[in-house]
């Protein structure tokens, strides 16, 4: 046992030293910026520093376990630990929002608040990924909603209030079914409530309360995901979102609710989870079509590279329906994966707009050679969006498609349709990025700017650019160093399922 509290240091640092920002001078800027990026740089050190040398990679159990008595009245603890699905996602979420809080460099409207946001929301992304108990996972899950309603409708764009209203609605409502679920979870079969993550998944329910259960919490899940047709808020958000809260949002806050649904809908209401993993087969391969061809209709920018995201979510969806070991260790590498890619698309396209202030793609054109360094990276990125060999991306869907192939719980002829339908979306996924690329680099120079003259991008954005690139070629070329982290785990949740067939 390691007494040491590891976990609540780095859940509790980055809002705590966060909160400090307030007493910095006003117009210092550059201070405020400096001491934000300072507060996430040693937060990803303590966090690495924490998991290489007390976190042991092959013992599927919880670890760095800590457990404070929080509210006697109603046996509400503050438990913390990570194992091998959540050690990813933390990792992602410290890296993500390190080079978030260097790509918000160009804000200086109320930078004091804008910066303390960023924090509050690194601590409950973290906080969400290592908490077990399911009250505290529901009060972290909320902690995000108010910072990233905030970011939008302050530093948004024209339609920021409209963005930001529709997010709040949509989220805050998802909300809900999440804190039924929690409850009906945390008050059924005794007096006491259960609010501990081991003991309820040692519970069983009757099955209609367990589809009641998964049906609640899936809605929470499928509105963050999101699952169509819950997602119609994504694209709004992040057309008017500043670029950095768009890499928060693609790299980590849709990554909670795939989260959620392996860690909650998975591991703890297995029986509900065997009877509607056929649906969500159904689901994800709809989605993977419907986005792919609904992004290659938009005109702007950012809300094609919003569809793109919705489009991969559907590879995860497959990989979390297909109840195989490769499909589930398929959609955590997935999960992983998008973040560094979305969150880069979304910087690059950014640091694009920040150029020539457009942001409709028939507007734009021959932007190759004026700003060569962002179009090489904006190609690259892209590239490892569509799945190219020796990306992230590729190494993602191809375990999913395995997955699906090997998986024991389907008949052959659904799998083949739905690894054929999955096929024709990695088809459409090419058209819309390439297309996008055409539009924006290629062809005559469309776009009215005042100045023929760009600055290309500067070493703050190509160092941002090149440090996500790294990982994604990094675990094209070895996806054992992610896999290795989960492998265990996922073995440990399947053996439920293969347990729930040999007893039937």
């Amino acid at each position: 046992m390691n007494y040491f509290p590891w976990l609540t240091i780095i859940v509790v640092f980055p809002i705590s030293a966060g909160s400090l920002i307030f007493f910095l001078p006003q117009r210092g800027n550059k201070t405020i910026r400096w001491y934000t990026i300072c507060i996430c740089l040693l937060e990803l050190l303590l966090t690495t520093y924490a998991f290489c040398y007390h976190f042991k990679l092959h013992d599927p159990l919880i670890q760095l376990a800590e457990d404070y008595k929080w509210i006697y009245f109603f046996d509400f603890d503050w438990r913390l630990g990570i194992d091998g699905l959540s050690i990813g996602p933390i990792l992602l979420t410290g890296f993500i929002t390190t080079l978030a809080t260097l790509a918000a460099w160009p804000v200086t409207r109320d930078s004091r608040l804008f910066h303390f946001l960023m924090l509050a929301m690194y601590s409950g992304q973290i906080g969400l990924f290592s908490s077990r108990d399911i009250l505290l996972f529901f009060i972290m899950w909320e902690l995000e909603l108010i910072p990233v309603y905030l970011l939008l409708s302050m530093w948004g764009g024209k339609k920021r209030l409209y963005s930001a209203t529709k997010f709040i609605l949509y989220t805050a409502g998802g909300s809900i079914f999440l804190l039924i679920g929690v409850l009906g979870i945390g008050l059924y079969g005794s007096n006491e409530p259960t609010l501990n993550f081991e003991t309820s998944a040692n519970q069983s329910y009757p099955i209609t309360l367990e589809i009641l259960f998964y049906i609640g919490f899936f809605i929470a899940f499928a509105v963050k995901l999101p699952i169509i047709p819950l997602h119609t808020w994504l694209p709004d958000t992040h057309g008017e979102a500043h670029y950095s809260t768009c890499m928060l949002l693609a790299g980590i806050l849709l990554k909670m609710g795939a989260y959620g649904l392996v860690r909650i809908n998975m591991e703890l209401l297995p029986h509900a989870h065997s009877i509607f993993s056929p649906w969500l087969m159904i689901v994800g391969t709809l989605q993977i079509i419907y986005a792919a061809s609904t992004s290659l209709g938009q005109r702007n920018l950012k809300k094609r590279i919003a569809y793109s995201s919705v489009s991969h979510m559907g590879f995860i969806i497959l990989g979390i329906g297909s109840i195989s070991d490769m499909g589930l260790n398929g959609a955590i590498l997935q999960i992983i994966s998008h973040g560094f890619i979305g969150a880069a698309l979304f910087f690059l396209a950014g640091t694009s707009y920040d150029r020539i202030r457009l942001v409709y793609l028939d507007e734009m054109g021959g932007m190759a050679i004026p700003i060569p360094k962002i179009f090489t990276m904006f190609s690259i990125l892209s590239m490892a969006s569509l799945a190219l060999p020796g990306m992230s991306g590729f190494v993602a869907e191809l375990i999913v498609f395995f997955g699906i192939i090997t998986s024991q719980k389907y008949l052959l002829m659904p799998k083949i349709l739905i690894t054929c339908v999955m096929a024709i979306g990695m088809i459409l996924t090419p058209i819309y990025s390439l297309s996008m690329l055409r539009q924006m680099f290629y062809g005559y120079k469309l776009f009215n700017a005042s100045n023929s003259y760009f600055f290309d991008s500067g070493p703050r954005e190509l160092f941002v650019s090149i440090s996500i690139l790294i990982p994604v070629i990094g675990i094209g070329i070895y996806p054992d160093f992610v896999l290795s982290l989960s492998v265990d785990k996922i073995e440990a949740i399947l053996s439920n399922y293969f347990y729930i067939y040999s007893y039937r």
